[in-house]
């Protein structure tokens, strides 16, 4: 009986959820801590905001965390330190098979591609008739360029950047946190942003994406990736998180990031929401 009256009292697993530093990563972060939770009925801690990819990569090695939302061409430039490939199957796979000396794994695609988007004003655009990155390096007077510094840092941001566009910049790049980038494009403090194709404030129509058309920007698909220990020790940790892959595009991750950063919703009212939908 005492035997039988201790084993209840043991905790029951726990799952500790983490995320990178912008908004983006606290949706799919609380994305997982939420379908968990609804499907386990275990207790999810979550350590959101760690910091950028290598943060985030380092606590899941560690094992402060057991899984969190990433990118597959940030995983292979920026983690394995490999040359990027414009093939979504091949980044992932890549991704996959690097990561399988850390004991991680990577789920399928949650169903969209977070890449680089270069994001001016569209009265901008329209005033130089630029629409590509070639017009914009063609064009006069030299840009002002505002970036969140991972994007500088990476491998496959900046400096590629500048290999397959040699934009004429009039200073150096500004660095700010990913969320002032819009706001500086209205104030005029900069002129040309390194956003992301899924930001929020590209659901306005006075911000324009000038496009790569020498296609340099790599696949970048999000997906979750987990310690292959925590696979092992919830049953059915696996189960509840492949019923997420391929439920979000584009659109719907722009839509969810617009509810966050444009209508300053709480963020998980906005996923528990969209779960809601998705159930049905």
């Amino acid at each position: 009986m005492l035997g039988l009256l201790l084993a209840g009292c043991r905790p029951g697993p726990r799952i500790v959820v983490g995320s990178k530093n912008f908004a983006e990563q606290l949706l799919l972060g609380e994305i997982a801590a939420q379908q968990i939770e609804r499907r386990l009925h275990v207790t999810v801690e979550r350590k959101f905001q760690i910091g950028g990819t290598l943060p985030a990569h380092e606590a899941l090695v560690k094992g402060d965390i057991d899984l969190y939302p990433e990118y597959t061409g940030t995983a292979l430039t920026a983690v394995l330190k490999r040359l990027a490939n414009d093939d979504p199957a091949v980044v992932l796979e890549e991704a996959r098979s690097g990561y399988k000396q850390w004991n991680l794994r990577w789920m399928d695609p949650l169903g969209f591609n977070n890449t680089f988007a270069a994001v001016t004003m569209r009265r901008m655009a329209e005033a130089h008739h630029i629409r590509t990155l070639s017009d914009a390096a063609a064009c006069l007077p030299r840009w002002k360029l505002g970036a969140a510094d991972e994007f500088v840092r990476s491998p496959d941001g900046l400096p590629q950047l500048e290999k397959a566009y040699r934009l004429p910049l009039a200073k150096p790049v500004r660095t700010m946190d990913p969320g002032l980038l819009y706001a500086a494009l209205e104030q005029q403090e900069v002129d040309l942003a390194a956003g992301n194709s899924t930001d929020g404030q590209l659901s306005s129509n006075e911000f324009f994406v000038l496009e790569d058309n020498r296609h340099y920007f790599p696949p970048s698909q999000a997906a979750f990736v987990v310690r292959e220990a925590a696979l092992s020790r919830v049953p059915g940790l696996e189960g509840a998180l492949k019923e997420l892959s391929g439920t979000l595009n584009d659109k719907s991750m722009r839509e969810l990031n617009y509810q966050l950063e444009g209508l300053h919703r709480s963020g998980p009212s906005v996923v528990a929401e969209w779960l809601a939908r998705l159930k049905h």
